[in-house]
């Protein structure tokens, strides 16, 4: 996969930090040294030195971390992992001494000198700042010197072992850096998935909603036409703004609230023209609201319902609907009658329309911060809804 631009920021400061590391340490020493002399063969000399670690960080980089990372290869990243560890370990193991940027050595190779069965060597008296164990052969050392009684291996050196943790930290670093941008990328992508989801279901609510409300709206239509055809005309005027309202705004994720409110008082004033006086519908909608969205069509669900089941032809019912606004959140109740108190007041509908419906839209948007309470009593069935504004 193609890395992401943030991570190859991250690995050319890292290296473009080790590679100015020698420069700026020669400049402060020559800065605060006047017999100091600013050499580049000294500086050359470190950058060969990274280079390899640079060519091995490029090789994992591109070639083997994606193995582990990406396709999940443990056995083969391992294997040739182990590979490259063990060559450089013999790559670093066999070399000779180097020579320094000066060209000295760092440790003198010892010369005797063997001529018709005597040895010959520099002088006997060693100067006080060698150390006695690197006497010439045939001198004697020092009385007072004691070999050390351990002495590190002759082919992995202390300076071999720093390097090879060195090179294991530097293909850690970059499993770390890799993976944590591997795993930022999947929670992107999680997260798109789950818009994308919840957008769907929220689409495919909405299109539920739109047929089951005509459908009520065009029966109530159909009874008004025979009764009175005046009040139908009245109806087919109210049905145009309620359209109109689904039309442009019924798609949208949210609605400005004064709009969802005059929705509301179209749907019941149509209702009304079908009931008589003993039927009491008594609708407290604040006229003036602050500037805020709510979801389209999630209060008219309870409405219907309240329609549904709490109306009567033969005995007195009624409906009570309020709302209270604040900066803050919408507090809406609805209150009814029940005509038939066996019959149950959920309103299941075909294709999920309802109160299913509500909390599953109420869920999708707002999750945990809203607040539905449903009350059913013998002879009253009441709904209270809280939800947030969002920001």
């Amino acid at each position: 996969m193609k890395q992401s631009r943030q991570e190859n920021v991250i690995y050319l400061v890292v290296w473009g930090l080790l590679f100015a590391a020698p420069l700026l340490s020669l400049y402060v020493r020559t800065a605060n040294d006047a017999n100091a002399v600013f050499e580049w063969t000294e500086v050359f000399f470190v950058w060969r030195k990274f280079a390899v670690f640079l060519l091995l960080f490029l090789v994992h980089n591109f070639l083997l971390a994606p193995l582990l990372v990406y396709g999940r290869k443990r056995i083969a990243y391992f294997t040739v992992v182990a590979v490259i560890l063990v060559g450089f370990t013999f790559y670093q193991c066999s070399r000779r001494p180097e020579i320094g940027p000066k060209g000295h050595r760092p440790h003198m190779e010892r010369v005797e000198h063997r001529h018709m069965g005597d040895v010959h060597s520099l002088p006997k008296r060693q100067p006080p700042f060698e150390d006695p164990s690197m006497a010439f052969e045939g001198e004697r050392p020092p009385r007072d010197f004691k070999r050390p009684a351990f002495a590190p291996p002759p082919i992995v050196g202390e300076h071999n072992i720093l390097v090879i943790i060195v090179l294991i930290l530097m293909f850690g670093a970059n499993l770390g850096i890799k993976g944590y941008f591997r795993s930022r990328d999947d929670r992107k992508r999680l997260a798109a998935l789950e818009k994308q989801n919840l957008e769907q279901q929220l689409e495919y609510l909405r299109y539920q909603v739109n047929p089951h409300f005509f459908m009520n709206t065009l029966n109530n239509i159909h009874a008004l036409v025979d009764i009175d055809p005046e009040k139908a005309k009245d109806t087919i005027l109210e049905l145009s703004k309620m359209m109109r309202f689904l039309l442009y705004e019924g798609n949208k994720q949210g609605v400005p609230l004064s709009r969802e409110f005059d929705f509301i008082r179209h749907y019941v004033a149509l209702m009304q023209l079908r009931y008589s006086d003993k039927v009491r519908i008594n609708i407290d909608l604040p006229q003036e609201v602050p500037d805020r969205q709510i979801p389209p069509l999630i209060l008219i669900t309870f409405i219907e319902n309240a329609f549904k089941h709490g109306i009567s032809y033969q005995s007195e019912s009624f409906i009570e609907v309020k709302g209270a606004v604040d900066n803050e959140a919408l507090r809406f109740s609805c209150r009814n009658s029940k005509v038939n108190s066996q019959q149950p007041t959920g309103n299941r509908q075909q294709g999920g329309v309802g109160l299913d419906n509500v909390r599953k839209r109420l869920n999708l948007i707002y999750d945990k911060q809203y607040s539905l309470k449903i009350k059913s009593e013998p002879d009253t069935y009441t709904v209270e809804l809280v939800i947030p504004f969002k920001s």
